[in-house]
């Protein structure tokens, strides 16, 4: 059962931004609008599924939109965004998470710690939702007539992801059927659940109108360079092989570890995760979860590789480097560097891999294990305005 699920609302026809195609499959800088709002919570450690619901007259784009991406079965929507709501949500229902996030499709800049707030929120309250206090003075109007000045204190503009505990944001959904709520928040509120407002940002906006969709496609051509690193130490134990960035090298040691022990493909993932801004290895692999257990490493690379797909990275170059006495490694350099390319669908001169030894001090030169440092740059999306 996953803990927190987001449900990504993209059932909608909105079309003041696009002409015929719905806004959210329209491409913005090489790829569907949809694609880059699913890669915010799809690289987010503690969103543990994503679902999007649909209109299934498009499921053909949605397909393209999300291909690379693990996710639920879309859900199909429903003829408002409250009945598209509650049909993701009822799609949930058989195997509850304790969380959902429900966000629109049309806010591709959502930022992890916008998204890390929400479901920190819930730890205290049945829901939170992300926003802005208002700062302009507000008019109430008649037409083009000021009827009355607003007051302000108080007031806040309303974002998403609107975060909730599962099973009370499905209860208030289905007592509001029927009824024409402004958002989840508003629904979670009529069934009288404790909703609170968390810190939003000024990058999570909406795309509605065209002038919308040209300034997403100015933001996200932005690019910029991201430098991550990694360290790892695994010891020695019984063995008759040690693998070092995918390459079996005989010895008369093995390597100490959950998975193989690859010291070079960790401190690769965990560079890749500096990068990216994620976490670490920890983070996404805990030692307490036993699912990686006696895993081969480059399943690891895999997971990396694929956030970096979801955030639109593009690797820069990857230097590693191995510290041990022994085996030696200069012979397997090679093979080394080609693995490692091939595991990241990289050319080869993008990666480097380095060997040395400590010259006999410390605990590498003593013989008890061997060490390794990365050092990663990513070509990545600046997405903030």
């Amino acid at each position: 059962m996953p803990h927190t699920v987001a449900l990504i609302v993209a059932a909608g026809r909105g079309d003041r931004a696009s002409g015929d195609l719905p806004k959210q499959y329209v491409t913005v800088a090489g790829r569907p609008l949809l694609a880059w709002t699913v890669a915010a919570f799809a690289a987010r450690p503690r969103v543990d599924a994503v679902l999007v619901v649909i209109d299934p007259a498009f499921r053909e784009h949605y397909d393209r939109a999300v291909e690379g991406f693990d996710l639920e079965p879309p859900a199909a929507g429903g003829a408002s965004r409250q009945e598209s709501v509650r049909a993701g949500l009822e799609a949930l229902a058989g195997g509850a998470p304790e969380r959902v996030l429900i966000h629109d499709a049309a806010r591709p800049f959502v930022s992890g710690e916008v998204i890390d707030g929400v479901i920190a929120a819930l730890d205290h309250a049945d829901g939170a939702l992300p926003g802005l206090p208002v700062c302009d003075t507000l008019k109430r109007c008649d037409g083009t007539q000021i009827v009355e000045t607003v007051d302000r204190a108080g007031l806040w503009h309303a974002q998403t992801p609107q975060g909730f505990r599962f099973q009370a944001i499905l209860e208030a959904h289905r007592k509001a059927a029927g009824r024409h709520l402004t958002d989840d928040a508003a629904v979670a509120e009529a069934a009288g659940l404790d909703v609170r407002m968390v810190a939003g940002s000024t990058a999570n906006i909406k795309i509605t109108t065209a002038d919308d969709l040209e300034r997403a496609r100015e933001l996200l051509a932005r690019r910029e360079l991201r430098i991550g690193q990694g360290f790892d130490v695994h010891a020695f134990a019984d063995g008759d092989h040690v693998t070092l960035c995918g390459i079996d090298i005989p010895h008369d040691r093995g390597l100490a570890g959950n998975t193989d022990a690859d010291v070079g493909l960790h401190v690769l993932v965990d560079a890749i995760f500096g990068a990216l801004g994620v976490g670490d290895l920890g983070t996404h692999f805990p030692p307490q979860d036993t699912a990686w257990h006696g895993r081969p490493s480059r399943d690891l690379v895999a997971v990396a590789a694929a956030m970096m797909r979801e955030r639109g990275a593009r690797l820069v170059n990857a230097d590693i480097t191995l510290i041990c006495e022994r085996p030696r490694l200069a012979s397997h350099q090679p093979a080394m560097r080609r693995q490692v390319a091939d595991l990241l669908a990289a050319a080869p001169e993008r990666i480097n891999i380095k060997v040395t030894s400590t010259d006999g001090l410390g605990f590498t030169g003593r013989g008890e294990g061997i060490a390794g440092t990365a050092v990663v740059t990513l070509d990545l999306p600046a997405v903030t305005p």
